[in-house]
């Protein structure tokens, strides 16, 4: 039984470093001709002592611009990339869509990755073959054509499409969703929306990163403000997204 009172995650002066440079391809080669590396040892910390507790149910927008530490954030949660400081404690499961591919293989069918998908998050292949109709229907007749096709084959639309409808049809208590709308067309939008309302509905927590305002407002009662990697507010939507529009027009 879930306790409403008791977080469902946990974060604690969260922070993780990236090097600046991309250039680490000729690193090894480097090392063996000339006995260094030529590539910058400069960092940067993309998040840094980040804390806040979510409470089960909860429906949580984060606010930010680009390189704000937003999608960083969300595969911590997803635990998918670890912290160099502090922790994130999560109760329960996480359903991430935190990138196109929803970490899909892909060389395998579409049929293969909604089995190894599911699978892997507690589904048994009895489950899986009862929702197999439901998740692929959602997805559309794109999508029910091309199952036996490689999923590197699929458009980005198709992509999302799969995304979407295998990770909303999973039992996990929290749903990462980041960004990957906004691929989509206008009538699957409308489908996903129906469908983040019955999660709500149901009780799942929901971490929404948009650049939509309309979305934020629609689906998140609580806002995490994001800025150069520090949890600058968290309050109320509305309140978060004022305070972000000021500084845009500050910054202008």
């Amino acid at each position: 039984m879930v306790d409403h009172h008791e977080p469902i995650i946990s974060a604690r002066g969260l922070g993780v470093e990236f090097y600046r440079s991309r250039r680490r391809r000729m690193q090894l080669r480097e090392m063996i001709f000339h006995g260094r590396t030529g590539a910058t040892r400069e960092t940067f910390w993309a998040l840094r002592d980040v804390s806040f507790d979510i409470r089960p149910g909860e429906a949580v927008g984060l606010v930010g611009g680009n390189g704000s530490g937003k999608s960083t954030l969300l595969k911590m949660i997803a635990g998918v990339l670890l912290p160099d400081e502090g922790d994130v404690q999560v109760t329960g499961g996480v359903a991430p869509l935190i990138e196109l591919t929803g970490g899909f293989l892909g060389e395998l069918s579409a049929r293969d990755n909604i089995h190894l998908t599911a699978g892997l998050h507690g589904l048994s292949k009895a489950q899986i073959e009862e929702r197999f109709d439901e998740i692929v229907d959602f997805a559309g007749p794109e999508v029910r054509a091309g199952l036996d096709t490689p999923y590197r084959h699929f458009s980005n639309g198709m992509k999302v499409r799969l995304g979407f409808s295998v990770v909303t049809t999973l039992d996990e208590p929290i749903v990462l969703v980041d960004e990957v709308l906004a691929v989509g067309d206008r009538g699957f939008r409308e489908k996903c929306y129906g469908r983040m309302e019955s999660l709500l509905e149901d009780g799942k927590t929901l971490f929404l990163v948009s650049h939509s305002e309309k979305d934020l407002r629609r689906f998140s009662t609580r806002g995490l403000y994001l800025r150069k990697g520090a949890l600058t507010m968290d309050g109320p939507m509305e309140d978060v997204l004022e305070r972000y529009n000021h500084d845009l027009d500050a910054d202008a």
